[in-house]
């Protein structure tokens, strides 16, 4: 099948090379490259790099409004557009061009998570189950046709790092199946039921800030679905303290939530709404991360301390 990919960070590599060993990849659309560093050097997205790895052509279209990637359309005649993580809505003139339509491959179990943050947001809620949907895209955000789902378990020790390379794995081998189903004429896509959809924000500021009268389930579950980017934050005498990992106790306190309960043993055990927290690894301000016992050792922190403060 003649495909088009369009993408641009990492999660959607995996996914790329999965693509370009089983089909003809004509051309890939990422976007325009970014200044970085001091010098504000222009970088190539991860997509980009992949592409140019693989010998792939790039385009980089400034704007898709009003036609203007019509005659690349017209020149390269994909038979799909497979799309996962561009990062710009795509206009209808777009979504219609293909024999085969455009798919997304999406990070959640659509209906729910529509949005920019679908792995961030389902750790955060504390989710058991995530996945991938292969999507008929359409006008409207996440809202097209399903094709093909996969389940992947969320363990109490995952992350956003851990779930976003699984399920960028698993998108991979989904959509080989999914455009296989679709040559074969053996999917029937399935409309979602709208009355189930949630949306996945993009991750703020506000988002990360943590507030210990809140369980240490929750206060967990914030933690992992925020590291190692871009990372759930308190304070500790007047300066930033940003938290990589934690554990969960069963132990109950009747210290104000926030309260350093003890630093022994390699963590920092904080009273909370529900629970005590372990934190086992920071990112103190100014610092790298190190392990809790490293910041003790370091005495930055002390029993009777008050995180939030």
């Amino acid at each position: 099948m003649r495909l088009i990919f369009m993408g641009t960070p990492d999660f959607a590599i995996p996914t790329l090379r999965a693509l370009a060993s089983a089909h003809d990849v004509v051309c890939v659309v990422s976007q325009p490259d970014k200044p970085k560093g001091r010098g504000m050097q222009l970088h190539p997205t991860p997509v980009k790099a992949a592409a140019m790895e693989l010998g792939i052509e790039v385009r980089q279209p400034a704007t898709l409004k009003d036609g203007a990637f019509l005659p690349d359309l017209t020149e390269l005649r994909p038979d799909a557009i497979v799309v996962v993580a561009y990062g710009k809505i795509l206009p209808e003139y777009l979504l219609n061009f293909p024999k085969y339509g455009c798919i997304n491959v999406h990070g959640s179990l659509l209906p729910a998570y529509r949005g920019a943050a679908p792995m961030q947001r389902a750790i955060m809620d504390g989710n058991k189950v995530t996945g991938i949907t292969t999507m008929q895209m359409a006008k409207g955000l996440d809202t097209g046709d399903m094709l093909e789902v996969a389940e992947v378990e969320i363990t109490e020790n995952d992350n956003f790092e851990t779930i976003h390379d699984k399920l960028s794995a698993v998108g991979a081998d989904l959509i080989l199946s999914t455009l296989t189903g679709l040559e074969a004429g053996t999917i029937t896509p399935v409309k979602q039921d709208d009355s189930l959809a949630t949306y996945a924000a993009k991750i703020e500021k506000s988002d990360c800030l943590l507030d210990f009268t809140r369980s240490a389930q929750e206060l967990h579950d914030q933690i992992r679905g925020l590291s190692p980017i871009p990372l759930a934050f308190t304070k500790l005498n007047g300066k930033l303290l940003k938290i990589v990992a934690s554990k969960v106790s069963a132990e109950t306190t009747a210290k104000a939530p926030g309260t350093v309960l003890s630093t022994d043993k390699g963590v920092i055990a904080v009273a909370t709404g529900g629970g005590i927290l372990h934190i086992t690894e920071v990112l103190p301000e100014g610092k790298g991360r190190m392990s809790a016992a490293a910041f003790v050792n370091g005495k930055k922190i002390a029993v009777g301390d008050l995180l939030g403060n």
